[in-house]
């Protein structure tokens, strides 16, 4: 069934705002195919031939539909109605001078997790044998002074420009943006789809990155991650190269740091601290996103592995591994680390094995990226 007889329904007003609303009743037989012949292929790139359509957290592989419960990260997907593609072939390449990139050398590693705190529905288990390269990676994650280089060299558009607006998490939405507010997430309603909202205007357009410009870019899709990264004469890491450089190589361990979350008695990592969502304490000193560089690093040189946002991955995600893989879905990404929203009452995958996912044209005020590279020639 469309969610028990509704998947949502949209109101266009006259201003052409759209608002998304929680399910209510059983719709007409009119508003039924409204919503399967218009609505799905609009919003989601397929038909849902009236027996199901994808929700906020699921995402099929194969003949498979899997459902990753209490997931913070994941909201509407948005995928392939775009009227201008990302043309990758017509961003230049810089010549890449590995500045601020740690050399990661090759070894072999165990991928994934079987402790208790693992998530079978995330396909973090079983472990699995991995052989790493050497490769360089970012020791920070890209910046919003980096990313606005990016755009004025290439004039770039993001997505979220595209689309005309992005998610933001419902605490850094005031009154005075109510204008620009076009509805709520519907199973994740602490994300409100805000008008303007991108990279350069965090909050929408009564906010800017001018005080921030040492902070994570956000609102960046993977497309865009993709096309920074052509630019930068880099790329994005796989998965198994981002939880290998993540851990520093040790195998089994549940951080950066250590396996100890307050090791030390220490805040090591910008998470969630209170009743997600409506209290955040910000007892590690931020509420929403901290600087790159704060604080200490892995023992490889990386910073904020753990929380502040999302980092996109080269990864098609899958929750089957190797021979068992089904064929995945194309348009669902990987993302690893989570970020500053994260709390361990509902959503614990700021650990290093944890990972989701989202679409490739999605994006959020909690989800960046950092670049890695091949060695020199």
């Amino acid at each position: 069934m469309i969610n028990e007889y509704l998947c949502f329904i949209v109101k266009v007003h006259k201003e052409k705002r759209i608002k998304l609303d929680y399910p209510i009743g059983q719709p007409k037989d009119t508003e039924l195919l409204f919503i399967t012949t218009f609505l799905c292929p609009f919003l989601f790139g397929k038909n849902c031939d009236n027996t199901e359509c994808l929700g906020e957290d699921s995402v099929e592989s194969g003949n498979m539909k899997t459902t990753n419960m209490k997931s913070c990260c994941t909201v509407l997907k948005r995928r392939n109605f775009l009227s201008i593609e990302t043309d990758l072939d017509s961003i230049p390449t810089n010549k890449n001078d590995f500045y601020n990139m740690s050399l990661i050398q090759a070894g072999e590693f165990l991928l994934g997790s079987s402790d208790e705190d693992s998530s079978k529905e995330d396909g973090e288990y079983p472990p699995r044998t991995v052989k790493i390269e050497s490769f360089y990676m970012d020791r920070y994650a890209v910046t919003n002074k980096q990313f606005s280089c990016f755009i004025k060299d290439t004039g770039y558009v993001t997505d979220a420009e595209k689309y005309g607006w992005s998610f933001v998490f419902n605490l850094f939405v005031n009154k005075r943006m109510k204008r620009d507010m076009m509805g709520a997430a519907e199973k994740t309603p602490w994300w409100i789809a805000v008008r303007n909202a991108c990279w350069k205007y965090p909050e929408g357009t009564d906010s800017s990155i001018v005080n921030r410009f040492h902070h994570p870019v956000v609102h960046v899709s993977w497309n865009d991650a993709k096309a920074f990264c052509r630019w930068a004469g880099k790329r994005l890491p796989t998965e198994a190269e981002w939880e290998y450089a993540a851990a520093s190589g040790v195998v089994n361990r549940k951080y950066p740091w250590g396996d100890e979350l307050h090791q030390g008695g220490k805040h090591h990592c910008n998470i969630w601290q209170g009743n997600f969502p409506n209290e955040n304490f910000g007892e590690d000193g931020f509420l929403g996103t901290a600087p790159v560089d704060t604080f200490k690093p892995n023992d490889f040189g990386l910073y904020n592995m753990s929380g502040n946002v999302w980092e996109w991955c080269e990864d098609t995600f899958s929750i089957q591994h190797g021979s068992e893989a089904l064929d995945p879905n194309p348009f669902a990404k990987l993302i690893k680390g989570g970020s500053y929203l994260c709390h361990r009452s509902y959503c614990n995958r700021y650990r290093i094995s944890a990972r989701t996912y989202n679409m490739i044209d999605s994006s959020t005020g909690h989800m960046g990226f950092r670049c890695v590279a091949n060695l020199k020639k």
